[in-house]
C-alpha cells in the first residue's frame, strides 16, 4: 500500500498544500505592500516586517518538536482554520483600530504559524510511502511551495492593483478554510509518544545537545551556519525590503502599475528559486561542497548592477527589468547553495541528530532576518535619493563573506576530502 506515490492521502495533502500556500503567498505579499502604500515609510516596513519574522524563529524548532509528538493531520487543520480566522478578524477590524498595530499583530501570528506549519508536512512523507519515493514526494511539495510563491505574488499584485486589498483577504480566507476542510480526511499513521519533560525542557534539551554537535564535533557547520546567518544579513534582507520599496516609491514608474510590477518582481525570485532547485537536481553529481564558495560568489556578484543602474540610469522600467533580472539570478544561485548546505549538514550529521541540528541551524540563522529588515529600512529612508549607496555596501559585504566562504570550504576538502566528496 505504501509502494504508490500518489495514493489517497498524499493526493489530498498535495493539494491541501497547493490552496494553502498560494493563500499564504498572496497574504503575505498583499499586507505589507498594504503597509508601505498606506505609510509611504521603509523604516517601517522594515520594522514591521522584522518583528512579523520573530514568531517564525521563536516557533519553528518548537514545530518541529510537537510534530513529532502529535497528530499531524490534527495539527494542520488547526493551523489552517486559525490562519482562516486570523485574516478574517483583520478584514473586520482594518477600517476601526489603528491599523500598523493590527498588521503587526496579524503578520507576527501569520509568520508563526507558517513557521510551526511546514514541519507536520514535511514529517508526514515516511509515514505515507516507502523510502523508495521520499525523493519524489519531498520535490512534489517544494515544486508546489515555489509554484504558489510564483503565483501567489503575481495575481496578488494584479488584483491589488485594480481592486485593492479586501478580495484578496476573502479569496485568502476561502483558501484556508478549503484546506482544512480537505485536510480532515487525510489519515496519517499516528502513535502517541509519552513526554518525560514539560515542552521547554524538551526544546532546550534539543537545543543543548545540537549546539554541543556543532561546536565540538562539527565546528565546519558552525562556520556554515555563520555564513548563512552573514547572507540573510547583508543580501536577503536588503533585497526584502529594497524590492517593494524601490519599485512602488522611490523608481519613476505609473502608480498605477507599479503594484502589479512589483508582484511580478516578487514572481521573478520564486521562478529563481525554483529554476536553482530544478539546477540542483540536473546537476547534484558536478555540486561538490568545494564549488559552494564560488557559486555564493556569482550570488553576490549579482548585486552591483543593481546599484550601478540606480545610480547611472534615470529610465524607471529600464532599471525594474535590471533590478527583477539580477533578482532573479540571485535566486537560482542561492538556491543551489542552499541545497548545497543542506547536503553537506545532512552527510556530516548522524541520523539521530540530523532533525534538531537542522533546526539549530535554521533557527539561528533566521535571527539575522529581522534585524536586517530592520536596518535596511532606516537606511534606506536615511540615504532618500541615494539608495544605490546602500546596495552597493550591502554587495561588498556579501562579497566578503562569499570569498571567505570559498576558503572554509576549499580548505576542508583538503584536510578531508573523502568527507566532502
Amino acid at each position: 500500500m505504501k509502494q504508490k506515490l500518489f495514493s489517497k492521502d498524499f493526493t489530498l495533502v498535495v493539494i491541501g498544500q497547493i490552496i494553502s500556500l498560494f493563500g499564504n503567498a498572496a497574504i503575505r505579499f498583499a499586507l505589507p505592500l498594504y503597509l508601505l502604500n498606506l505609510s509611504g515609510s521603509s523604516a517601517l516596513y522594515g520594522t514591521v516586517t522584522a518583528c512579523a519574522f520573530i514568531p517564525a524563529i521563536l516557533l519553528s524548532p518548537v514545530g518541529g518538536i510537537i510534530a513529532d509528538r502529535a497528530n499531524k493531520r490534527n495539527i494542520m487543520v488547526v493551523l489552517d482554520f486559525m490562519t482562516a480566522v486570523i485574516i478574517l478578524i483583520f478584514s473586520l477590524l482594518m477600517n476601526y483600530v489603528n491599523i500598523i498595530l493590527l498588521l503587526v499583530i496579524t503578520l507576527m501570528l501569520l509568520y508563526g504559524i507558517a513557521g510551526a506549519y511546514q514541519p507536520s508536512v514535511q514529517a508526514s512523507i515516511p509515514l505515507l510511502m516507502s523510502q523508495e519515493n521520499y525523493m519524489r514526494a519531498n520535490s512534489i511539495i517544494n515544486t508546489i511551495s515555489s509554484f504558489s510563491s510564483l503565483m501567489g505574488p503575481i495575481l496578488g499584485g494584479i488584483l491589488y492593483s485594480i481592486y485593492g486589498i479586501k478580495p484578496i483577504l476573502w479569496i485568502c480566507i476561502i483558501c484556508f478554510f478549503l484546506s482544512a476542510i480537505m485536510e480532515i480526511f487525510i489519515h496519517i499513521p499516528f502513535q502517541r509518544q509519552k513526554i518525560h519533560n514539560n515542552i521547554f525542557k524538551t526544546i532546550r534539551s534539543d537545543f543543548a545537545e545540537s549546539i554541543r554537535f556543532i561546536r565540538k564535533e562539527k565546528p565546519v557547520l558552525g562556520k556554515g551556519m555563520y555564513v548563512v546567518c552573514g547572507i540573510n544579513l547583508f543580501l536577503s534582507a536588503m533585497i526584502i525590503v529594497a524590492l517593494p520599496y524601490l519599485i512602488t516609491e522611490v523608481l519613476p514608474l505609473e502608480k498605477a502599475w507599479a503594484n502589479t510590477l512589483y508582484g511580478f518582481a516578487q514572481g521573478a525570485l520564486a521562478a529563481g528559486g525554483l529554476t536553482g532547485g530544478i539546477c540542483s537536481g540536473i546537476f547534484a553529481n558536478k555540486l561538490s561542497i568545494k564549488n559552494a564558495g564560488y557559486i555564493l560568489i556569482f550570488c553576490t556578484v549579482c548585486v552591483f548592477p543593481m546599484g550601478l543602474a540606480l545610480m547611472v540610469l534615470s529610465s524607471g522600467f529600464i532599471n525594474y527589468l535590471i533590478i527583477t533580472i539580477c533578482c532573479f539570478i540571485i535566486m537560482v544561485f542561492s538556491t543551489i547553495f542552499t541545497v548545497q548546505m543542506m547536503s553537506f549538514i545532512q552527510t556530516e550529521t548522524p541520523p539521530n541528530f540530523i532533525g534538531k541540528v537542522i533546526s539549530v541551524i535554521l533557527t539561528v540563522s533566521m535571527c539575522a532576518q529581522p534585524l536586517g529588515n530592520a536596518l535596511y529600512g532606516i537606511l534606506f529612508e536615511i540615504c532618500d535619493g541615494f539608495e544605490y549607496i546602500v546596495i552597493l555596501i550591502a554587495g561588498c559585504f556579501s562579497l566578503i563573506i562569499a570569498l571567505r566562504t570559498k576558503h572554509i570550504f576549499l580548505n576542508l576538502k583538503e584536510r578531508n576530502t573523502n568527507i566532502i566528496e
